[in-house]
């Protein structure tokens, strides 16, 4: 089992890190193993909403469906993937501070086939990859470019 908690500070109004945190399509600018993500479902997001996200991770092509379990804006949003190859669980809860936003993601991911052989690597290298995505996020919200 790999589980972490990252954070940052990103000096943005909290509604504004939700805002594009949820936003499936827009995780391309930011998270730099994410190729494509989109919403499956319609209406209002939600729970139970779902989405489709394509992924590069240590050299392999991963698909994954995901639904949303937590929808509680601009506060918190948990999704949890319902295929793919890496079961995992993602919370990120958007916290007020000061004159802007304190981010925390927490990650839970149980690793099998290919990744099994090499779960400390691959554990290591989800966090490091969620680290540099969490400072592009920050990079990117602070310079409105995104």
């Amino acid at each position: 089992m790999i589980e972490f908690e990252k954070s940052v500070f990103i000096q943005r109004s909290p509604q504004e890190v939700f805002d594009i945190i949820t936003d499936p399509p827009k995780s391309t600018q930011w998270q730099t193993g994410v190729k494509s993500a989109e919403w499956t479902t319609e209406g209002p997001t939600g729970v139970g909403s779902t989405f489709k996200s394509r992924n590069r991770f240590l050299g392999r092509d991963l698909e994954s469906d995901l639904i949303v379990t937590e929808w509680d804006p601009p506060r918190l949003v948990k999704i949890k993937a319902e295929s793919g190859p890496i079961p995992v669980e993602i919370s990120n809860k958007v916290e007020s501070q000061g004159d802007g936003t304190l981010l925390t993601l927490m990650v839970q991911a149980e690793v099998g086939g290919f990744f099994k052989l090499a779960e400390g690597l691959a554990g290591k290298q989800i966090e490091k990859q969620v680290e540099n995505d969490l400072n592009t996020l920050k990079l990117l919200l602070e310079s409105n470019q995104l």
